[in-house]
């Protein structure tokens, strides 16, 4: 099986997932306060890996405003639709929406100065393979902001430590920050 294969959820779960968030965000702030933690300036190129029915990429594309580009990444073809199409209704023009393949983002070398990983690290099949492409699609100077998701913090720094790839910078209640291993 591909890698693809083994971490894309099914298109059922995806709309699943896709409906409950929408109804969660309706009640709660959660997604916008958090936003607001990241350190996003005008003009900054950031990397949504995993974006899901963008719910982050749509913030993050107002924070770096019309001069900064957001990169909405996913191995889900209904994601990068959905995305589109949101980005669409929204007159949001600095959303790339970027269709993967495997553990293979298309993105050039050193392009995220911030690159998140939300609420999808714990059902990447090989870490390793994944943390490596991140890697390498991150500035020298860039930052990984990983959650848990699904799994104990103990499990995420592990795997994220054995990759050889990623430092944390600093460990916050609900992500890490991770700087590129020189």
């Amino acid at each position: 099986m591909s890698p693809q294969h083994n971490d894309r959820m099914s298109d059922l779960s995806f709309r699943l997932m896709a409906a409950t968030f929408s109804v969660i965000d309706l009640f709660s702030g959660y997604v916008e306060q958090r936003a607001q933690t990241f350190g996003l300036q005008p003009g900054m190129s950031v990397v949504d890996y995993g974006c899901g029915p963008g719910r982050y990429s749509l913030l993050f594309a107002g924070l770096v405003g019309a001069s900064g580009v957001v990169y909405a990444v996913d191995v889900q073809p209904l994601a990068i639709e959905t995305v589109k199409k949101k980005a669409a209704q929204k007159g949001l023009q600095n959303i790339r929406p970027v269709l993967a393949h495997g553990y293979s983002s298309g993105l050039p070398d050193q392009v995220a100065e911030r690159l998140f990983a939300l609420d999808m690290f714990f059902s990447v099949a090989d870490p390793a393979a994944f943390l490596g492409e991140l890697r390498r699609i991150t500035r020298p100077d860039g930052l990984l902001i990983l959650d848990d998701g699904h799994q104990s913090r103990q499990t995420t720094k592990e795997k994220l430590l054995a990759s050889g790839y990623w430092t944390i910078q600093e460990e916050l209640r609900d992500h890490l920050k991770c700087a590129p291993r020189k």
